[in-house]
């Protein structure tokens, strides 16, 4: 049975409402949100910036990791159910990802012997927005009974979490995203953004650098990134480079013959003084090229990077310059050559 002109209106006006309705409800989830992010970070700059100050120190002084053995005193015990529980797994695997020893103790578990994962110096973080859940109690009465610290993160300063718990971090009142005020939305957010806060306040305060981060993300595109330049470079006799002075006719040879659509060109100290690509070629092509010496066709002063350089920057050298390969010069001599197909080869690109 055809459809009327009439019913495809209706139609398309009744799909026009519906994604006009699901656009609405998102804006509206999102601003309810950063409403609760707001007012995170307005009680970071009142009420919360003492606790969370005190909270940072435990958990440094606690994970400091002894000079000659690498090894720390403690660890974090990070704890939650439900949704909190969710979150608190996420805290657990950023603090370990950037340098604080922590793991994720699961409440009901913990009452069925996971307690002894527990060490005498850890640290426990409890997650729970009413501070009234009941699963939490064996960890909370392990932490008092053997003297571990405990720091409790809730909605609810004086519930019965907060009460047994060294440091309270008190989140502030905000609505959920849900429209029935039920489902934890703003709040479970709140919950990561203060968590995402102790892991980088961490980081900061015991110098983590990128190579700290590489070697507990060595695989993936992520850890591939954080490879060096040195480490993927081609060297030595790979390397294309050729003295001023020398003929385009030679030059020619041993630019194909290396394979990198490039050619480095070097003064009689042999530091870098100009590069020919296939760009410098196209631009002289004429019945003369050959005859020219290299220095009438090279690109004078051209990009370069050092070999210490982590290869997630040299792609963005690449792609801002838009160029397909960079000599990677010492004291201004190459020493190698990274082209874009190196970072394909690695899946950094």
């Amino acid at each position: 049975m055809a459809i009327s002109f009439t019913e495809r209106q209706a139609a398309r006006a009744a799909e026009r409402q519906r994604a006009e309705s699901a656009a609405a409800s998102a804006r509206r989830t999102v601003e309810t949100e950063r409403a609760g992010l707001v007012a995170l970070a307005t009680a970071l700059e009142g009420p919360l910036a003492e606790p969370f100050a005190r909270a940072v120190d435990l958990l440094h002084a606690t994970t400091q990791q002894d000079p000659v053995t690498g090894a720390a005193d403690g660890r974090v015990v990070v704890s939650g159910l439900g949704k909190s529980g969710h979150v608190a797994r996420k805290i657990a695997a950023t603090f370990a990802s950037t340098g604080t020893p922590a793991f994720f103790l699961h409440p009901a578990e913990a009452g069925h012997g996971d307690l002894g994962s527990v060490g005498p110096h850890d640290v426990a973080l409890v997650l729970s927005w009413s501070g009234e859940t009941l699963e939490l109690r064996a960890l909370v009465e392990y932490a008092r009974r053997f003297g571990n610290k405990l720091v409790a993160v809730t909605a609810m300063p004086e519930s019965s979490l907060a009460r047994q718990a060294d440091i309270v971090l008190a989140l502030p009142e905000a609505a959920e995203a849900c429209p029935h005020g039920l489902a934890p939305t703003t709040s479970t957010l709140m919950q990561l953004a203060l968590g995402d806060a102790l892991a980088v306040a961490l980081l900061e305060a015991r110098g983590f650098t990128a190579e700290d981060f590489h070697r507990f993300h060595p695989g993936g595109k992520l850890g591939a990134k954080f490879h060096f330049v040195r480490d993927i470079m081609h060297r030595g006799a790979a390397m294309p480079v050729a003295a001023t002075g020398t003929a385009m006719s030679e030059a020619l040879v041993a630019m194909t013959g290396r394979g990198l659509g490039c050619l480095g060109i070097v003064d009689g100290d042999g530091a870098l003084v100009g590069i020919i690509t296939d760009g410098d070629l196209r631009r002289h092509l004429g019945p003369g090229l050959l005859t020219q010496r290299v220095e009438d066709v090279m690109t004078r002063a051209p990009k370069t990077i050092a070999p210490d350089t982590l290869v997630g920057a040299a792609l963005d050298a690449l792609n801002t310059a838009k160029i397909t390969a960079l000599f990677v010069v010492e004291e201004r001599k190459p020493v190698g050559v990274v082209h874009m197909h190196d970072l394909l080869r690695i899946g950094v690109a």
